[in-house]
C-alpha cells in the first residue's frame, strides 16, 4: 500500500500493530500542531469509532518525566533575580534592567548545559580559566577594579547556577534544561509507573543528550518505539546536513545492531517540479506567492496540500494581501508579531509619551505635540476619542510644547478614553499598567462582533491586554520594577513573547506557516519565501556566553548544527512534495537582503535525475516613461470657475504666475481650491518669516501714512522694532517656540531684516530723499477690457508699499529672499509669459497697471526690495536697451505688457487648451 505522508504511513503501521487499543499508546512527536493531522490520518485508517491515543510533545513529555512544569521565561528572570540578590553583596549588586541584559544570555547557557547533560561545575571552571589566561601577563598589583569584578563575575557563575537550580526544584517548575535534567534522572520511576503503557516517538532530528538518553533508555526497556523519517539520499551522502544527526544516531545507537532502522524512505529521488525564483524585495516575493497559489487553483488542484512557508514572518501581512480572492479557506499556524500589533504600537506611543512627560519636567509634565497627535490619530484611538477640535487647535496654534494641564484644558468636552490616554502617570508601575489595562479595555468596548475588522483588532487588543496583566502579576508578585523608565524596558522584553494567534481550519486549505511548524507534515505543493543567506539558514548569531571552541568541545549545539536542523526541515518540505517553489530576494544589499540561500545552490550542483529545475527573475515592470504628465481637459464646469475668478476676485500677479510656473498648480489652488493640511510649523518656515516681517512694517510705517518721513520718525520706527518684531512673531507664529533652537536664530534674522531696512531708509532721508508713504499693504484691482478678450478680466492683488519718493510713484513688493537686479531687467517683450523666470517682472508691471489710474500725471516705477540683498537698495523694474536702461513705467510699456498679458489670460481661458503638468 502507498502512503502519500509520514503521518499517513504512521497511523497505518499504529493500526496494523495495535488496531483499536490506541488509548493504550502514548504518540511524542516534535510538535503540538502535527497532533490534529495524526488524528486525521488515524481515523482514515479506522473503520469504527474507539478511544484515540494520547499525542503530545516532546516538551510535554518531558515534564510528564520530570514532574516539574515549566516556567514563563519572563517570570524565570524575576526569579533568578532574586536568586542574585540573595547570593551577590549589596554593594556589587546591580538594578533589575541592567541585570536583564546579560541575566537572559545566562539563563540561555545554563539551558544549554543542562539539556546536554554537561557537568556545570566543569563548564565554569573552563569559562573562567580562560577570562584569567586573557590577562595571564598581569601582576596583581597591575589589575584595576574593573578586571577584579569581571573575574568575580566568572567565579560567581557556579553559585548563580547551583542556587538558581535548587530554588527551582524547590518551587516545583523550572526552565527547559533543569526540567531534562530532572528528567533524566526521574527516568527510572518514570519506566516503572508506566506499566503496560507503549511509547511510540516519531519524525525526530536534532536531539540533545537529555532527549537521547530517555529514548534509547525507553527502546532498551521495550517500552518504546521511535520512527525515523529520513530519505536514503541524505543518509548515505556523509556530507549532507540533512541527514548529520540521524546518520550519527544509525551508527552509535546499540539498538541498531540487532533492530531495524524505520524508516529510511525513497522519496526525494522522484520526480519533481522545482521553479527557483529570483524578484528584488520582499514585497515582490509575496506578490508572486499569491500568484502561484491563484495558478495552482487554475490548474485544478485542491488547496488542501499546499503549504506557504514563510522564511520570515514579517512577510505574513504581505502575502496575505497577495493571496488571491478565490482563496476560500487558509489556516495560518505561525504567530503574528508583536512589533507591528496596533495595540502594542499604541502602548509603547503611550510610554514614550508619559516617560518623556516625566524626564521633562514631574512638576509640570510637559508633552511633545508629536507625541500627542501620534496617539490622539492612532487608528484604534482616532474614531473614538473626539478631538478633532484638539488637533486643529495644535496645528493653528504652532503649539510644540505644552503641559498636561493646559492640554487637557483644550478639550473641555473630553471623552473617558481621552482622559485614561493623557492623565498623568505617577512613577509607580502597578497603577501605570492599570491604567493601560482599562485604555484597552474602554477601546474594546467601541468593537462590536459584527465586522471583521473589529474582531481582529480585538484579537490584537486581547494579546496585550494579556501581557499587560502578566506584568501586573509579576509587579505584585516580584515588586521589583520602581520607575515608568524600568517598567518600559521590561515590557519591550515581555511584549515580544505577545503574537496574535490567528484562528482557521487546520485540516482544509491553504495552510500558510513558518519553517518549524512544518516539522512532520507533508504537501504536494510547497512555497518557501526568504530563502536567503541569513534568513534560511538563519547564519552564524550566536547569543552566549560559551565561546564557539569551548562549545565544539564539549559537544554543545553551534550554528553548525543549528543549520544542518533548517537543512533538514527544509529537505522534509522537499521530500514528498511534487512542485516546489522557491523564492528568494535579488537584492544583495539591504536590511532584508542578503545572498541566494546555499540550499538552492546545493539542489542545483546535487540534481537529481528526476528533477527537473528552472530559474526566472522577476523584475517590476518598467514603463517607458517613469513618469507622465498630468492632462486636465477644461470642462463645461471648469469653464464656469474661470470666468467666476476672471469676473469675480480676479486674477492675481501670483496667480498668473503660478500658471506659467504649472498650469496643474493653478488647476489645484486656484480652480479646485484644495489648500494645503494645516500642520504645526515646528521650525520656522521663509513664507512665515516673510509674513512676520511684512507685519513688523506695516505697523511701524502706518502712524505716517500720508506724511513726509523724517530721520526722528525713522529713529522712532528703530526705538519699537524689536518689541513689533516680538509681537508679530506671537500673532503669526501662535504658540510656537522663538526662545530656542533655529526659530531664535529665525526671530534674530527679522531683528536684523528690519533694523537695516530702517537704516538704510534713515540713509536716503539723510541724503536728501522726499518720502511721502502714501499706502501700506493695500488691496488694488482693475479690469482690463479689451476687444481680444472674450470678457472684461479682473486683475487684483496686494502691494506691500506705494510711496511717493522725489516727484515719482513708487511702487515696492518685499522679498524676503533673495533678487537681483538682473531678474527685474526686461530686454525683450517676446515670451515674457513663457518663462517663469520673468516672475517677478509681472508681478510688478501687474501692480503698476492697478495703480496707473491713480498716479495723477506723476511718473511711475516699480521695484523690489531684497532684505537678502539689502546693499542693492531698491531694484526697480526697467527696460535695458544696450546698456540704457528706462526705469519709468510708461502708458507705452503697459500697452506692451498688456499684450502680453492678454495672450496669457486667453491662453487660460481658452478650452481646447487643457492645464497640462510641468515636469521642469
Amino acid at each position: 500500500m502507498t502512503h502519500f505522508s509520514f503521518l499517513d504511513k504512521l497511523s497505518h503501521q499504529i493500526v496494523s500493530d495495535f488496531g483499536t487499543s490506541l488509548s493504550e499508546i502514548t504518540i511524542i512527536l516534535p510538535n503540538k500542531r502535527a497532533r490534529v493531522f495524526l488524528l486525521e490520518a488515524l481515523k482514515g485508517q479506522l473503520n469504527q469509532t474507539v478511544f484515540a491515543p494520547s499525542i503530545i510533545s516532546i516538551e510535554d513529555f518531558i515534564q510528564d518525566v520530570a514532574g516539574i512544569r515549566a516556567i514563563d521565561p519572563v517570570e524565570l528572570l524575576f526569579e533568578f533575580y532574586n536568586v542574585y540578590l540573595s547570593v551577590t553583596p549589596v554593594e556589587k549588586q546591580q538594578e533589575f534592567d541592567l541585570f536583564a541584559n546579560w541575566g537572559k544570555t545566562l539563563l540561555q547557557d545554563f539551558n544549554e548545559i543542562d539539556r546536554y547533560l554537561l557537568k556545570p561545575s566543569h563548564v565554569f571552571s573552563y569559562l573562567k580559566d580562560i577570562e584569567v589566561l586573557k590577562r595571564w601577563d598581569l601582576q596583581p598589583s597591575e589589575t584595576t577594579v574593573l578586571i577584579d569584578n569581571h573575574l568575580e563575575f566568572w567565579s560567581r557563575l557556579p553559585e548563580y547556577y547551583e542556587t538558581l537550580y535548587a530554588h527551582l526544584k524547590n518551587k516545583g517548575f523550572g526552565y527547559q534544561g533543569l526540567i531534562y535534567r530532572e528528567a533524566v534522572d526521574n527516568l527510572q520511576h518514570f519506566s516503572e509507573a508506566l506499566a503496560g503503557k507503549r511509547l511510540i516517538f516519531a519524525g525526530f532530528n536534532a536531539l540533545n543528550q537529555a532527549e537521547e538518553k530517555i529514548i534509547q533508555q525507553l527502546l532498551f526497556n521495550e517500552q518504546a518505539k521511535i520512527y525515523w523519517d529520513i530519505d536514503a539520499v541524505f543518509l548515505k551522502d556523509g556530507h549532507h546536513d540533512a541527514g548529520l544527526f540521524i546518520r550519527r544516531f544509525q551508527k552509535e545507537w546499540k539498538q541498531y545492531t540487532t533492530q531495524p532502522f524505520e524508516w529510511i524512505v525513497n522519496e526525494f529521488g522522484k520526480e519533481k517540479n522545482i521553479q527557483i525564483i529570483g524578484t528584488p524585495k520582499t514585497i515582490g516575493q509575496a506578490k508572486i506567492a499569491g500568484k502561484i497559489v491563484e495558478q495552482i487553483q487554475n490548474n485544478g488542484q485542491s488547496l488542501d496540500t499546499t503549504a506557504l512557508v514563510l522564511g520570515e514572518e514579517n512577510l505574513l501581512i504581505p502575502a496575505l494581501y497577495a493571496l488571491p480572492n478565490t482563496v476560500q479557506s487558509l489556516n495560518i499556524t505561525m504567530g503574528y508579531s508583536s512589533k507591528n500589533n496596533p495595540a502594542q504600537i499604541l502602548v509603547s506611543k503611550l510610554f514614550k509619551l508619559h516617560a518623556n512627560a516625566i524626564q521633562r519636567s514631574e512638576k509640570s509634565y510637559t508633552f511633545y505635540y508629536k507625541e500627542v497627535l501620534d496617539i490622539l490619530t492612532h487608528p484604534l484611538v482616532e474614531p473614538y476619542n473626539n478631538a478633532a477640535a484638539v488637533i486643529r487647535i495644535i496645528n493653528q496654534n504652532n503649539i510644540t510644547f505644552l503641559s498636561q494641564k493646559k492640554f487637557l484644558e483644550l478639550n473641555q468636552d473630553a471623552s473617558e478614553l481621552f482622559q485614561l490616554l493623557f492623565e498623568r502617570w505617577e512613577n509607580d508601575a502597578v497603577s501605570v499598567l492599570n491604567r493601560l489595562s482599562r485604555i484597552i479595555l474602554s477601546i474594546k468596548s467601541f468593537l462590536g462582533n459584527d465586522s471583521e475588522e473589529d474582531k481582529v483588532a480585538k484579537a490584537f487588543l486581547y494579546s496585550i491586554f494579556k501581557t499587560i496583566n502578566k506584568l501586573i502579576n509579576y509587579q505584585e508578585k516580584y515588586n521589583r520594577i520602581d520607575s515608568v523608565a524600568m517598567l518600559h524596558t521590561i515590557y519591550k522584553q515581555i511584549v515580544d513573547l505577545a503574537e496574535v494567534s490567528f484562528e482557521g481550519e487546520p485540516l482544509s486549505g491553504l495552510q500558510v506557516m513558518g519553517v518549524l511548524e512544518s516539522r512532520v507534515l507533508d504537501f504536494e505543493n510547497v512555497i518557501i519565501t526568504s530563502m536567503n543567506e541569513g534568513v534560511f539558514p538563519a547564519g552564524k548569531s550566536m547569543n552566549s556566553f560559551i565561546p564557539y571552541d569551548v562549545k565544539r568541545e564539549l559537544g554543545l549545539p553551534t550554528y553548525k548544527e543549528k543549520d544542518a536542523i533548517y537543512c533538514y526541515h527544509f529537505y522534509h518540505l522537499l521530500l514528498r512534495a511534487k512542485n516546489i517553489y522557491l523564492l528568494y530576494n535579488t537584492e544583495s544589499e539591504g536590511l532584508d537582503a542578503g545572498e541566494k540561500s546555499r540550499f538552492i545552490t546545493q539542489l542545483e550542483i546535487e540534481k537529481q535525475p528526476n528533477h527537473t529545475i528552472t530559474h526566472q527573475i522577476y523584475n517590476a515592470y518598467l514603463p517607458d516613461k517613469a513618469y507622465e504628465p498630468i492632462v486636465v481637459p477644461k470642462s463645461e464646469r471648469v469653464m464656469e470657475r474661470l470666468q467666476e475668478i476672471a469676473t469675480g476676485k480676479g486674477f492675481s500677479p501670483s496667480g498668473l504666475t503660478s500658471y506659467i510656473r504649472n498650469p496643474i498648480q493653478f488647476y489645484n489652488q486656484r480652480v479646485l481650491r484644495i489648500s494645503e493640511v494645516e500642520e504645526v510649523e515646528e521650525n520656522i518656515a521663509l513664507n512665515t518669516l516673510g509674513t512676520i516681517i511684512h507685519g513688523v512694517l506695516e505697523e511701524l510705517y502706518k502712524p505716517f501714512v500720508g506724511q513726509f518721513l523724517s530721520v526722528e520718525k525713522i529713529a522712532e520706527m528703530l526705538s519699537k522694532a524689536n518689541g513689533e518684531v516680538e509681537k508679530q512673531f506671537r500673532e503669526v507664529y501662535k504658540e510656537g517656540e522663538i526662545r530656542k533652537g533655529k526659530n531664535l536664530l529665525a526671530f534674530e534674522v527679522a531683528k536684523r531684516n528690519v533694523f537695516n531696512f530702517l537704516n538704510e531708509e534713515k540713509k536716503r532721508i539723510e541724503n536728501g530723499d522726499e518720502v511721502k508713504v502714501l499706502a501700506l499693504e493695500i488691496s488694488l484691482d482693475r479690469t482690463l477690457e479689451d476687444a481680444r478678450l472674450p470678457y472684461p478680466v479682473k486683475i487684483a492683488g496686494n502691494v506691500d508699499r506705494i510711496e511717493q519718493r522725489n516727484g515719482k510713484i513708487r511702487i515696492i513688493d518685499y522679498k524676503t529672499g533673495k533678487v537681483e537686479l538682473k531678474s527685474v531687467q526686461l530686454k525683450d517683450w517676446t515670451g515674457l509669459t513663457l518663462d517663469i523666470k520673468n516672475d517677478k517682472i509681472i508681478q510688478l508691471l501687474c501692480y503698476a497697471f492697478m495703480y496707473e489710474q491713480q498716479t495723477n500725471g506723476m511718473e511711475m516705477e516699480a521695484g523690489i526690495i531684497s532684505f537678502k540683498n539689502m546693499k542693492a537698495g531698491f531694484l526697480p523694474f526697467g527696460i535695458k536697451e544696450d546698456k540704457n536702461v528706462d526705469v519709468v513705467i510708461t502708458p507705452e510699456v503697459l500697452d506692451a505688457f498688456k499684450t502680453e498679458v492678454i495672450a496669457l489670460i486667453n491662453e487660460m481661458l481658452n478650452p481646447e487648451v487643457s492645464f497640462e503638468e510641468k515636469l521642469d
